[in-house]
């Protein structure tokens, strides 16, 4: 429905990424249609502010991190109100489910959805929040991309935010707005690609087939085994599961943090035969001043970039 400009809401034009060991806050502008990089700010944590666990609470000091908020918006020359909020993938269990048929009531899916994935879930249904989009077309049924999530965990995130004077009226996953701005480079992505988002606590895989996901996996710093250990097992389930052939692209996010990210690339490339490129956010939101940046700002401001431009694409639609 398209209504009167003077009733439409603008899409929030600033994002909060918190992620263990650093807190990101990003402001963009749209121009003609095109979105641009109009400031940011990244503040350093000390270790442990943020744990980015799923089963506990992850800040044991709500406020000193709604102070790192502060200072990265006043860096980015904002005063945020409302904010799009990215939180570690590790917080949430992500699961692709499959129902041959759905029921007719929103209601009676979500029950639906629920009972499948509790089983899959560590902690009970009572204290999570849950969400779910439909996932790529399947012959024969219907997917969906389902998240879940303790809900005082998330509270936490949201409550850094309030304390920082900003409200969160989106909250996402960080793997997804890195795809996200991937998508938003604006040339078609045909076939099936790979995303290696090798966080500071945590790796996530995600494998996209024409645009849509169809497989994705967080794993912590904890398990056992190498990220390209991990990607080799990724592959073989691609292979044999997803009826894949072989990845038109690799891309690597995160890699200008990653202890020997130079080493994982080359055999992340070797292991593929393909090269493995780095995400590019800047592509689909340059600096507005046209200044240079550098990898490291990449990787930390690639999830803010993603969530606010498929927010503002979102609103544009309506």
């Amino acid at each position: 429905m398209n209504l009167p400009s003077f009733l439409q809401q603008a899409p929030p034009g600033v994002a909060v990424d918190l992620a263990p060991g650093r807190v990101a806050v990003v402001r963009l502008e749209r121009r003609a249609g095109t979105a641009a990089l109009a400031g940011y700010g990244v503040e350093t944590l000390p270790p442990g502010a943020i744990t980015g666990a799923l089963g506990a609470p992850n800040m044991a000091d709500v406020p000193l991190v709604a102070a790192a908020i502060g200072r990265a918006a006043a860096a980015a020359g904002v005063r945020p109100n409302r904010v799009c909020l990215v939180v570690p993938d590790s917080i949430a269990r992500v699961s692709i489910v499959k129902f041959e048929s759905l029921p007719a009531r929103a209601a009676d899916l979500h029950e639906l959805i629920k009972w499948q994935v509790k089983k899959t879930t560590p902690f009970s249904m009572d204290e999570a929040v849950i969400s779910h989009t439909p996932g790529a077309a399947s012959a024969g049924g219907h997917e969906f991309i389902v998240t879940v999530a303790r809900r005082d965990v998330v509270a936490q995130y949201e409550q850094a935010c309030e304390l920082a004077g900003a409200h969160a009226g989106v909250v996402d996953l960080s793997t997804f707005n890195v795809v996200n701005a991937v998508l938003a480079v604006g040339r078609p992505v045909a076939g099936d690609w790979l995303l290696v988002h090798a966080a500071a606590t945590y790796v996530s895989l995600a494998v996209l087939r024409d645009g849509q996901l169809i497989f994705y996996r967080t794993r912590g710093e904890e398990s056992e085994g190498s990220v390209a250990d991990l990607v080799h097992q990724t592959t073989m389930f691609y292979e044999d599961r997803l009826q894949g052939r072989q990845f038109t692209r690799v891309l690597l996010a995160g890699g200008s943090t990653a202890a020997g990210a130079e080493q994982l690339r080359q055999e992340l490339s070797a292991r593929l035969a393909l090269e493995v490129s780095a995400v590019d956010p800047f592509q689909a939101a340059p600096p507005a001043d046209r200044s240079p940046m550098a990898p490291a700002l990449a990787d930390a401001l690639a999830p803010s970039i993603g969530i606010l431009i498929r927010e503002g694409a979102a609103a544009s639609s309506c």
